[in-house]
């Protein structure tokens, strides 16, 4: 509409006098109206834009101008909420792996911390164990308590060896029990095939089964005295003499510790002296309290290990000698009567240990 009235408000024709004045005033009142129509189209036309055109807060990405569709329009209040969740979720997860490195880090610093003092403690025991070896240090020494470590170990190997050459009798009165069986089966076959050596072979025969017969009852007695003696020696002696290197250790310790403290004592006093003295003091007692105690442990269970080993050997001797005399004496009564004396049940020829739900 627009076009069409500036077409004809340009091609208007114009007539002009001889004179060079314009036409009539009814031609002038006309040009003014078009000119105020134009103006006023004007202004609809920029308020029609400013109406159809995008919002601040729209983002218009349909192509052709204004007209889109209202599918064409997006939010801005959507984008800036999703930038706004992901910022949280970015912020959540680097908060989490946060944490996560400074549990690591801490942990990191705990080891190296214990890395540190283990090898501070180790470098001076170290130190104080070669001044020992080359006669250089001083070593809290205790007596008593020495010889009596000294004599558990010797008697620890003598009773290894006792338990070595028990076995080795196990093993060996095993394979005679063995031959004896089979011996005994020999006998009474050819007793059956040979019948002019019919009676001989039978008495040997049962002679061997006899023997067999003792000979399984003394295994039953010779196995429970080597059972008791491994416990003896590889448990409880084992656990005593557990305990004497760790108070061993101790000792090293306490005496190394107490050097350092001693090689403070006689230097300069100035106040870096005094403050490594103080840490120096508070390390000494507490390795003294160590070895102190553990002192005291080593103690009891030597006292209490003499009497255990006196209590079980004397029954296991006894046991073995009875067990050993009845067998080559031939009395079988007394055989029985020594197991029956020291509770010792025999299991019968081919009998399987029993499953678990059998023992529950």
């Amino acid at each position: 509409m627009t076009d069409s009235i500036m077409s004809k408000a340009a091609t208007m024709e114009i007539p002009i006098n001889s004179n060079g004045d314009t036409g009539s005033l009814q031609e002038d009142d006309s040009l003014e109206q078009a000119a105020k129509l134009q103006w006023s189209l004007d202004e609809k036309d920029l308020q029609q834009v400013m109406v159809s055109g995008p919002n601040l807060n729209e983002t218009n990405i349909v192509s052709g101008g204004y007209g889109g569709t209202v599918e064409g329009i997006i939010p801005t209040s959507s984008i800036t909420g999703n930038r706004d969740g992901s910022n949280m979720h970015h912020s959540s997860s680097s908060s989490s792996s946060m944490a996560a490195e400074q549990t690591t880090r801490g942990v990191a610093v705990e080891k190296l911390e214990y890395m540190k003092k283990w090898g501070f403690n180790t470098y001076k025991c170290t130190k104080q164990m070669i001044s020992e070896r080359f006669g250089r240090g001083s070593r809290t020494v205790d007596l008593e308590m020495e010889a009596q470590i000294e004599v558990l170990r010797d008697t620890k190997r003598k009773y290894e060896n006792v338990l070595r050459l028990a076995r080795a009798l196990t093993n060996h009165f095993y394979n005679m029990v063995q031959t004896q069986h089979a011996l005994g089966d020999t006998f009474a076959d050819l007793s059956q095939k040979s019948p002019e050596l019919r009676d001989e072979f039978g008495y040997n025969a049962e002679t061997q089964k006899l023997l067999c017969k003792n000979g399984e009852t003394l295994l039953g007695a010779i196995n429970f005295f080597v059972s008791s003696i491994n416990t003896l020696v590889n448990k409880t002696m084992e656990d005593t003499l557990t305990t004497i290197k760790m108070y061993e250790n101790a000792r090293l310790e306490f005496d190394a510790y107490r050097s350092d403290l001693d090689e403070l004592n006689m230097g300069p006093r100035d106040a870096v002296t005094m403050a490594r003295i103080d840490a120096a003091q508070q390390q000494y007692h507490v390795h003294r309290e160590k070895y102190e105690r553990l002192r005291s442990d080593v103690t009891i269970k030597l006292k209490f290990l003499e009497e255990n080993k006196v209590k079980v050997m004397h029954k296991q001797l006894l046991l073995f000698h009875n067990a050993i005399s009845a067998y080559f004496a031939g009395n079988q009564q007394q055989l029985e009567q020594t197991l029956k004396q020291f509770n010792i049940k025999l299991k019968p020829p081919g009998a399987e240990q029993p499953s678990w739900l059998e023992e529950q």
